[in-house]
Formats: structure tokens, C-alpha cells, sequence
């Protein structure tokens, strides 16, 4: 595919002398072709003459400079191109024995991926692990195209969650023993209800706030020694004893909401590179908005604000009447101290939608006094995952769905279903053991377990059930089509890889199923083979084109698709026994090999059984 591209476009230069790239796609099945391109109908304008007569030129050049494919030009103008059996083989036998792509697109490039973002003094919810699965997969993306990705993650260790926190937790008169990240969560949700609803709470939370800075300040270790205690507690209107409590809720919380972050990402297989908590670059942020007052930032009221709107934007807050960053100005530490660790050629950052606007305005301003960093950075945005019912969902409420809460949904809806596919299985194999795939089969019903892989699979289900989406608009999760063995999901691209390597078994067994090799029709057996040849060989182009775009759904369409057509495959053509059970083990192994591949990059591993 690549070498037609590339000759396409060096005979387009020849007769027209325009640089055109050249977009192929897969032809139609009732042209016979295997590709096709409309980029005669594209150069009618350029060229001043009918897209036919383009075309016709485009294919004499190509004929007489002798190249490797066939050609011929449809109306209105297509060209089509059919290339040589052995061109598939060439590229099957290599997929075969392993699947090794190499793209250059980031080659020698460091890319930070900024993603999952988790506040400590919160519970980690739907979201999180929505953007934490889309973040590690753009990140596998990116290292296949040669990038040293350093995976990042940014969280709010300091700010007005963490006041709110910690207010509830004193007004509960808990201890530092007492506390649990549950107990965490639910007193975030109280005292943000409280700052909302009652001016004296909201208040001393204010307080609370500026006294939780001056301790991530001064580090844990000084956070207790006596005369610091005595200082802040002084500077903050609390008594030596409360500055005490303050402190041992202050790093007891932010212990337990580290260990419970890493625990969930060792759950979903994902580990970050560098944590980047807001109280280390907050400083950094501060130095660098001060530093340019009156230049890109202004004094309002107490306060300093970059006014968005000289750029089609609008106002935002850096540091606030007290002199406390905001996020804003955390957000310019960040970008800073980012480039200061790895001097990126490219930071992506992905956030829900919510932070369009805001990321515009916090980039706006650092690029009037460090546009090449800005210039580096691109911010991916992704919609809200929902369940079915479009029901909302707000840590700040508490009515959210929990990270941990969906892999035990989807675990359960797993269960139930692997337990029906089971009963039905072997209903199937006692009526029929021929349809069932197993030759000579006990008549006998038998009875199977549910596998003891149900963690992983439930995993896939969940990783592919947001993968296979756009970013950009929301989603809406169902649990139950998750786990569906026969639509567009994880587990049915489990359960077809499986499939492949227990034909490549049973093969190397000698086990034939004599009546599937009796019946084989041979036109029907060639049409498949070639679609799933096909197939197989637009991989690379596939790939290439997620990285390009940072689109894992392009990972997923094409995944689907190809387990489709290895399903029309496995319900025609046989492979043990047949006269062409060499080639077709290797197709076999060259689908599971692609699909193992491809399910990688999606942060997907494959069971050994189902």
C-alpha cells in the first residue's frame, strides 16, 4: 500500500508538477480491486482537464514505468489497484512469525504524556480510569512510533478540596488512625457542602487552606517540629495542639490517597513515570506569573489575572487576594518544571472537556513569554463517561460512580456471562460436536468453570469499551454490552484470538474434523482467505494512522473488523487436514499474532483460555 502511495505521488509530480499526498482505501469487494484512490477526481481542478482523463494518464505512466501492481480507471474517475498474490504472502509469512512495525514518526523524540491526574483527599472515580486507559494507550501508540514517552500525572496534593477535607475530618474528631480513603471521600463531599452552605465553615476552610500550603511547604518532617507548629499556628489563628492535628490529617491523608492511586493503577496494569504533586510546582508557577505582572499579567483587585479576552478569551485568576496560587498558576508551574526535567519535543496533556476553555487561557498567556513551550504542547479533551440513563455524575455531590465500583460491575456481568456461554457450549457441543469445533467429542454433557481469569478479562472489557470511542463526546458505559461474546467488545476479540490458537493446536494435534473438510466449497474457501489476507496486510496502515491522529477507536474499528473476518474464515474455509493447511495454519498464526499485537497497544493482554 505504502509503494503505491509513494509512486503514485512521484507520477502525479511528473505529469502535473504538484506535490498531492496521495489517500488510499480499500476497494470496493464488487470491484475485485484491492485498493482504491480518488485523487484524479482531486487534481481535476489543479490540472484543468476531467478526472477520466487524468486517471487514464495517471495509468499509462504508472504501466510504462513498470510497476508491481495492476491498474485499472472506474467512473468517475477512481483508479484501482490489484496486487500480486505473492505480495500478501510476502507480507502474511512475516506476521507469521512475529509482528515487528517499525515507525519513525517520533523517532529520537521525547513525548511527556500528561493523563488520569488524580486529586489526593478524593476518590478516584469513572473518569479517572476513563482517561488513564485512553492516556496509556496513546502512550503505547506513540512509543511503537519510536518516542521516549514519559508517562506524567498531576494532582492537587494542596488547594480548596484538601481545606474542605480536612475541615469535615476535624469536625468528625477523627484521628490520623481513624481515617480511610472511603472516610476521605465522603468528608470531601461534606465539606464541600458545608464551604457551599455556611459562610463561618466556609471560612475557617479558607484558613484551613493557607495553613495546608504552608505545611507542603515546609515538608512532613518539618511539618511537626515544635517551633515550625508553634509559627503556623500563630500565622493561621490555630492553637499549637490544633496545628498538630492539622498536620497528622494533612500527610496521614495525602499517605493513604498515594497508596490507594498506586494499588488502582497496578490494577489496571499502568505505571506513571513521575508524579507531579501541585505543591512542588506551585511554587515555580508563582515565581514565573509574578515575574511578568505587568507585561502579560495584571494587579485586579488584590488579586493578578491574565485578561483573556485581547485573545478571543477571557479572565482568569493566577493568584488570588490571600497570594495563593490558583491552578492556574500551578498549571504554568507545571508546563515549566515539565520542560526543566525532560526538555520535551512534545507535552500532551488530556483532560476532561470541562478544561477546554480554561487550558486556553492558561496556554494563551505562557506563549506571550515561552511560546516554544506552548508550541510543544497539545491539549486532547474527552467527554464524560456516563451510565446508561445519561445520569450525571459529581464527586462534589457524591453521586459519582466509583473506579473500583465498575471493575466489580463488569466482573459480575462477566460471570453471568461466561457461565450462560458455557451452559450453551456444551448444550452445543452434546448435540452437535462438529459445530461445536471438536471432532470425536464425548456425547456426555459436561461441566465447565468459570475461568480464573475473569479479572483480566473484565479488564479488556472495560479498556475496549472506552477505546473503542472518538475522543472527544461522551460515553455512555453499559456494563452488559461490555461483556458481550458477539457485538463490538473486548471479550469478543478475546474469545477470537483464543479461537485462533486453539485451531493452530488442534492442528498440530492431527485433529481433523473430517465432515467440515468434506464440505469444503472452493470459491467460497478462496473469497475468504483473500478478505482475511487483505485484512491482515492494512495493519501497518491502521497503526500509522492512530499515531498520527493520537486514536486508539482507530485500533479498535480495525481489530473489529479483522475478527470479523477471521469469523467468516473460521465458519468456511478448515485448516487441519485441508490441502492447504500449510498456508492456512500460517494465515492463522499471522491473524493472532496481528490481533495480540494490536490488543497490546490498547493495553489489552490475551488468556490463554476462555
Amino acid at each position: 500500500m505504502e509503494e503505491i502511495q509513494q509512486q503514485l505521488e512521484q507520477t502525479i509530480e511528473r505529469l502535473f508538477g504538484t506535490d498531492i499526498a496521495v489517500e488510499l482505501t480499500v476497494a470496493p469487494e464488487e470491484t475485485g480491486a484491492d485498493y482504491a484512490s480518488n485523487v484524479a477526481m482531486r487534481l481535476a481542478k489543479v490540472a484543468h482537464k476531467a478526472p477520466m482523463v487524468i486517471a487514464e494518464a495517471i495509468k499509462a505512466e504508472l504501466e510504462e514505468s513498470g510497476c508491481a501492481f495492476g491498474i485499472e480507471v472506474a467512473a468517475p474517475g477512481f483508479l484501482n489497484f490489484t496486487l500480486d498474490k505473492s505480495y500478501f504472502e510476502q507480507i502474511i509469512e512475516t506476521y507469521a512469525q512475529r509482528v515487528d512495525i517499525s515507525l519513525d514518526e517520533y523517532s529520537g523524540k521525547t513525548v511527556v504524556t500528561e493523563f488520569s491526574d488524580p486529586n489526593p483527599f478524593k476518590v478516584l472515580h469513572v473518569g479517572h480510569l476513563y482517561t488513564s486507559i485512553v492516556g496509556d494507550s496513546i502512550s503505547r501508540l506513540l512509543e511503537l512510533a519510536g518516542a521516549k514517552v514519559v508517562r506524567a500525572n498531576f494532582g492537587g496534593d494542596v488547594g480548596l478540596h484538601v481545606g474542605k477535607t480536612i475541615w469535615a475530618l476535624l469536625q468528625k474528631h477523627y484521628s490520623p488512625d481513624d481515617i480511610t480513603i472511603e472516610k476521605i471521600g465522603q468528608c470531601y463531599v461534606e465539606g464541600t457542602q458545608a464551604y457551599e452552605d455556611d459562610e463561618t465553615a466556609k471560612d475557617e476552610i479558607v484558613r484551613l487552606n493557607k495553613a495546608v500550603y504552608a505545611l507542603a511547604d515546609l515538608g512532613q518532617e518539618r511539618s511537626f517540629e515544635r517551633l515550625e507548629l508553634e509559627g503556623l499556628a500563630e500565622d493561621y489563628g490555630f492553637s499549637t495542639a490544633e496545628m498538630a492535628q492539622i498536620a497528622e490529617l494533612y500527610w496521614r491523608g495525602r499517605e493513604l490517597s498515594y497508596q490507594y492511586f498506586a494499588d488502582f493503577y497496578a490494577q489496571i496494569g499502568l505505571k506513571f513515570d513521575k508524579y507531579y504533586p501541585e505543591s512542588t510546582v506551585a511554587g515555580r508557577g508563582l515565581t514565573e506569573v509574578r515575574a511578568h505582572i505587568g507585561t502579560t499579567y495584571e494587579e485586579s483587585d488584590g488579586a493578578v489575572v491574565y485578561r483573556g479576552e485581547k485573545v478571543g478569551l477571557h479572565t482568569r485568576v493566577f493568584i488570588n487576594r490571600e497570594g495563593v496560587p490558583t491552578y492556574e498558576a500551578k498549571d504554568v508551574g507545571l508546563i515549566f518544571t515539565k520542560w526543566d526535567d525532560w526538555h520535551f519535543d512534545e507535552s500532551v496533556v488530556i483532560t476532561g472537556n470541562e478544561q477546554s476553555d480554561y487550558m486556553k487561557v492558561v496556554l494563551a498567556s505562557v506563549h506571550e513569554y515561552a511560546p516554544e513551550l506552548v508550541d510543544r504542547t497539545q491539549h486532547l479533551t474527552h467527554g464524560m463517561v456516563k451510565l446508561p440513563g445519561n445520569v450525571k455524575m459529581s464527586s462534589r455531590k457524591g453521586n459519582f460512580l466509583k473506579a473500583v465500583d465498575v471493575m466489580s460491575l463488569v466482573e459480575q456481568e462477566l460471570t453471568e456471562s461466561l457461565r450462560e456461554r458455557i451452559r450453551s457450549y456444551d448444550e452445543e457441543e452434546r448435540r452437535n460436536p462438529a459445530t461445536a469445533g471438536v471432532a470425536n467429542a464425548p456425547q456426555e454433557k459436561t461441566v465447565q468453570p468459570v475461568p480464573d481469569n475473569t479479572k483480566l478479562i473484565a479488564l479488556a472489557a472495560i479498556k475496549y469499551a472506552f477505546l473503542k470511542y472518538r475522543m472527544g463526546g461522551d460515553i455512555v458505559f453499559d456494563p452488559q454490552e461490555s461483556v458481550s461474546t458477539t457485538g463490538n467488545s473486548g471479550v469478543y476479540l478475546l474469545y477470537s484470538a483464543v479461537r485462533a490458537r486453539k485451531i493452530l493446536q488442534k492442528a498440530e494435534s492431527g485433529e481433523v474434523n473430517k465432515k467440515f473438510v468434506q464440505n469444503e466449497e472452493p470459491q467460497v474457501v478462496e473469497a475468504s482467505v483473500r478478505k482475511l489476507n487483505k485484512k491482515i496486510v492494512q495493519y501497518v496502515e491502521v497503526i500509522r494512522g492512530a499515531v498520527r491522529e493520537k486514536a486508539p477507536y482507530k485500533v479498535c474499528n480495525y481489530l473489529y473488523e479483522l475478527a470479523q473476518e477471521f469469523s467468516r474464515f473460521y465458519e468456511h474455509v478448515p485448516v487441519a487436514g485441508s490441502a492447504e493447511e500449510v498456508e492456512r495454519k500460517t494465515l492463522v498464526r499471522a491473524y493472532l499474532n496481528v490481533m495480540t499485537h494490536g490488543l497490546d497497544l490498547l493495553g489489552i493482554e490475551v488468556p490463554e483460555e476462555m
